[in-house]
């Protein structure tokens, strides 16, 4: 096994080739929209994919998306202030579903 040396091992937060990816997007006011998503510590990040399954088996097969260089997508994440790129995340969260109140919460349905 080949030594690595310094120069040759870039830090896991430097920003490093993806190649063209399956980036997922949503509709919007002037066409698609590239989706940003959240890190596990909260920060926006735009998400890229290298394939069509992986994409599919994360976000479903209802996932709309459009192939992206992945210097294309950081040009147009930067000016939002997303500068953190995420590729082929494996788990996510369902949206948030709305809290329903609990019935003998509702003043008129309570029973005296």
């Amino acid at each position: 096994m080949a030594e690595l040396r310094y120069g040759e091992d870039p830090e896991p937060s430097d920003p490093f080739p993806a190649g063209l990816l399956y980036v997922p997007v949503r509709p919007g006011p002037s066409g698609c929209a590239a989706r940003l998503f959240r890190t596990p510590l909260g920060d926006r990040t735009a998400v890229g994919f290298t394939s069509e399954r992986r994409l599919t088996t994360t976000l479903g097969a209802g996932q709309a998306w459009i192939r992206l260089a992945e210097p294309a997508l950081r040009a147009l994440t930067a000016p939002l202030g997303v500068t953190a790129l995420t590729v082929d995340p494996q788990f996510t969260a369902a949206a948030p579903a709305p809290v329903m109140p609990v019935p003998s919460e509702i003043p008129a349905l309570r029973i005296a």
